[in-house]
């Protein structure tokens, strides 16, 4: 591989070279970007949604663009964050709220931006076999004796409530602060009735006025740290979820596919300044990672078992393949034998996944303003302009434009007539019945019982 790449790389030189006044060249009729930078390295966190990535790499499709990419793990989400604003890495799979979050100065100050959506879906809720063996009893079942799916948080309150009777804590772990899993954890409890605590400027614990309480653990310690008892529960990506599984340490109890259908998971985040000082090179980047996600999607998900066998290398996720494909390939499994039909529990491509939305976004932002990372109100604008300056739907439909005229991608596969919000997401695709439309992001928060609102702020 290496010497392949070496020899590929002299090639193109000289054709830069020889082209010096051109922008692109096609040979077998694709369009190749001169690109500024073609040594790049790239940071992900041990999860099956950095399957882009990973695909990418694999298939030739960072080549096929002239870039010689180097795909690193990272210990966790802080340090890949970190990194990435030093330059160490030129980009990174990263949780949806960290550019966010980034940019508006909550922890990091720095200007993080993304022009692709690496996935929907993706995530899971488990319990420890303790805590599902007291949810039991307050859970429908139906016929069979199968637990009615989904299953609310309401389920779990009397258990909270036995804990803190016992003057036990109820620990819950989840992967970060601005982790789609701290806010889609948060959204299940709260639309049960179990208050998941806020944050404010002096306390960022995100412990006040809890229930249950919410800490930060890396996915691939998740199981461990459940076994150990440390934690009660966790909300994690996969194939953290499906281990607990296969450990028979826990049980998967929800997955973010029920608590919101078609939610926005991860992103692919760069700098501000590495998009303006490489605007070939992003939009290379971000053709490469379309071709990966297609691939990861088409015919069906036929290409899914392959994915797992990539995927379970130790460069990589470095799971079992068997726990990987447990939910890689269309099905999810809960209580241990309980395995059920979830075929877009990972979506890569289909459903415009990796157009970067604003409203998705906007989301985010209100759930940091709900637990109190944003501790004053916003107006409805705010949200999106700050949506604008970190998603780049223009970056991503320039690279998806020359994908089509290249023949890789169909012209439907993109929503080349949005204005960058999606249509509203229905009450009944919402685990608490209430409907999400980005453009009104203050709408939103009011309509939600527990949160906050308004004008209101935690003190102290």
């Amino acid at each position: 591989m290496m010497a392949f790449k070496t020899i590929r790389r002299t090639v193109l030189t000289i054709a830069a070279g020889v082209l010096a006044a051109t922008t692109t060249m096609s040979p077998a009729n694709a369009e190749f970007l001169e690109v500024e930078k073609d040594e790049l390295k790239f940071g992900f966190i041990k999860l099956t949604d950095m399957a882009p990535l990973a695909i990418a790499y694999e298939k030739g499709y960072f080549e096929d663009e002239g870039l010689f990419v180097t795909l690193e793990p990272q210990a966790n989400w802080k340090v890949l964050l970190d990194r990435v604003i030093t330059g160490e890495l030129d980009g990174a799979h990263m949780l949806a709220g960290q550019p966010l979050a980034a940019t508006i100065g909550f922890g990091t100050q720095a200007h993080i931006v993304t022009p692709f959506s690496m996935d929907l879906n993706g995530n899971g809720i488990t319990v420890s076999n303790e805590v599902w063996e007291l949810m039991k009893p307050n859970i429908p079942q139906d016929a069979e004796g199968k637990p009615i799916h989904p299953i609310s948080a309401s389920a779990l309150k009397p258990v909270v409530e036995q804990f803190k009777d016992e003057g036990r804590p109820f620990n819950m772990g989840m992967v970060f602060p601005v982790s789609t899993h701290n806010y889609e954890l948060r959204y299940w409890l709260a639309a049960g009735g179990i208050h998941p605590g806020y944050y404010s400027p002096t306390d960022v614990s995100g412990q006040i006025d809890a229930d249950a309480l919410l800490s930060v653990t890396p996915p691939p310690q998740m199981p461990a740290t459940l076994e150990a008892g440390t934690i009660d529960g966790y909300c994690v990506g996969e194939p953290w979820n499906q281990a607990a599984v296969f450990k028979g340490i826990g049980v998967p109890v929800i997955t973010d596919y029920q608590i919101w259908r078609n939610n926005p998971e991860k992103v692919f985040g760069l700098t501000r300044e590495f998009t303006e000082q490489n605007p070939n090179t992003t939009l290379a980047l971000t053709k490469a990672l379309i071709r990966a996600a297609k691939w990861l999607d088409e015919n069906d998900n036929a290409n899914r078992l392959e994915a797992v066998e990539i995927l379970a290398r130790s460069e990589y996720v470095g799971a079992d393949a068997e726990v990987i494909a447990a939910s890689m390939t269309g099905t999810f499994e809960f209580e241990k034998g309980d395995v059920r039909d979830i075929p877009d529990f990972n979506v890569f491509y289909r459903y415009y996944a990796t157009y970067p939305f604003y409203s998705d976004a906007v989301w985010y932002l209100t759930q940091m303003r709900r637990w109190g990372q944003i501790a004053e109100p916003k107006s409805d604008e705010w949200y999106d302009e700050v949506a604008r300056s970190v998603y780049l739907p223009d970056i991503y439909l320039q690279a998806a434009r020359m994908l089509v005229d290249e023949g890789h991608v169909d012209e439907a596969d993109f929503p080349w007539d949005s204005d960058g919000y999606k249509a509203p997401t229905p009450a009944e695709d919402i685990i608490d019945g209430i409907a999400y439309d980005g453009k009104a992001p203050n709408d939103y928060l009011n309509s939600l019982e527990i949160g906050l609102k308004g004008d209101q702020m935690i003190e102290g």
